[in-house]
C-alpha cells in the first residue's frame, strides 16, 4: 500500500509540475492566463521590486539548496528515498506558483517592436525556447528528471539506480541546453516591461550561478567523462571552440 501511495503522490506531484510549466508560458509571454508577468495594478516601485525579489530568492534558495547532495542526504532521513525528487518537484512547482500569484507588475516599456513581421518573429523565438526547455527534458530522461521514475521503480521492488552518463542530440552543442531555453523564453518578447526586465536579468543570473553549482555535482558524479565534456562542449551559448594543439 504504501508503494502505492508513494506512486499517486509522485503522479500528483508531476501533474502539479505540468500545470505550472504550462502557466509559466503564459505567465512570461503574456498569454491566456489570469495574470501574467505585466497584469494587475502597478504599486510602488521600491516595494514592487522588494517583493519580487523575495519571491525569486524563495524559488532560488527552494531549487538550489534542495538540489544539493549534502541536504539530498539528510532530507532523505526524514523523507523516503523514492518519493525525494517528487517532493522536490512539488516543492518546485509550489514556489513557482507563488511567484506567479504574487507577481508585481512594473509596466514601463523598455522596448516594444511594433511591427507585425518583427513581433512574429520574436513569440517565434520564444516559443522555440520553450519548445528547447522540453525537448532537452526527453533527451536525459523525462521521467527521472520529475521523479516518476523513482515512484514507478519502487512500485515494481526495483533498486534506484542512476543514469548514465551520455550526450545526444542538443547536448551535443551545448551542456545545459535546458537553462538555454529558458534564457531564450525569458528574453525574446516584442514588450519588454521594466518587471519582465527585472525578471529575465535576475533568473538569467541565478541560473549562471546555479549551474556553477550544478556542475560541481556532475564532476562528482561522473568523473573525468564530465570533465572531458565540459573541454568539448560549451556551457550555454552554442559557439565553436578553438582547437588546442
Amino acid at each position: 500500500m504504501a508503494k502505492m501511495i508513494a506512486l499517486i503522490y509522485g503522479i500528483a506531484a508531476y501533474l502539479l509540475f505540468l500545470v505550472v510549466f504550462l502557466y509559466a508560458i503564459g505567465f512570461v509571454g503574456n498569454w491566456l492566463v489570469p495574470k501574467s508577468i505585466d497584469t494587475g495594478p502597478e504599486g510602488d516601485l521600491a516595494m514592487s521590486l522588494l517583493i519580487n525579489a523575495a519571491l525569486l530568492g524563495v524559488f532560488a534558495v527552494q531549487h538550489s539548496v534542495m538540489a544539493r547532495p549534502g541536504f539530498k542526504r539528510w532530507w532523505t532521513q526524514m523523507v523516503p528515498a523514492p518519493i525525494e525528487r517528487s517532493t522536490y518537484v512539488l516543492l518546485s512547482s509550489l514556489a513557482l506558483a507563488l511567484l506567479f500569484w504574487q507577481w508585481r507588475p512594473l509596466q514601463t516599456v523598455i522596448w516594444e517592436v511594433g511591427n507585425a513581421p518583427g513581433a512574429i518573429a520574436l513569440w517565434g523565438v520564444c516559443a522555440l525556447g520553450w519548445l528547447i526547455v522540453l525537448v532537452s527534458t526527453f533527451l536525459i530522461n523525462h521521467f527521472d528528471l520529475f521523479g516518476l521514475r523513482q515512484v514507478y521503480l519502487n512500485l515494481r521492488n526495483e533498486k534506484y539506480s542512476y543514469l548514465s552518463f551520455k550526450t545526444v542530440g542538443l547536448y551535443k552543442l551545448v551542456r545545459h541546453p535546458i537553462m538555454l531555453g529558458f534564457v531564450i523564453a525569458f528574453w525574446a518578447t516584442p514588450r519588454m516591461t521594466l518587471g519582465h526586465l527585472v525578471f529575465a536579468i535576475a533568473t538569467t543570473i541565478y541560473i549562471l550561478i546555479a549551474l556553477q553549482l550544478e556542475e560541481k555535482d556532475l564532476v562528482t558524479y561522473h568523473g573525468d567523462a564530465y570533465d572531458q565534456y565540459k573541454k568539448q562542449v560549451p556551457m550555454l551559448l552554442p559557439l565553436p571552440r578553438a582547437k588546442r594543439d
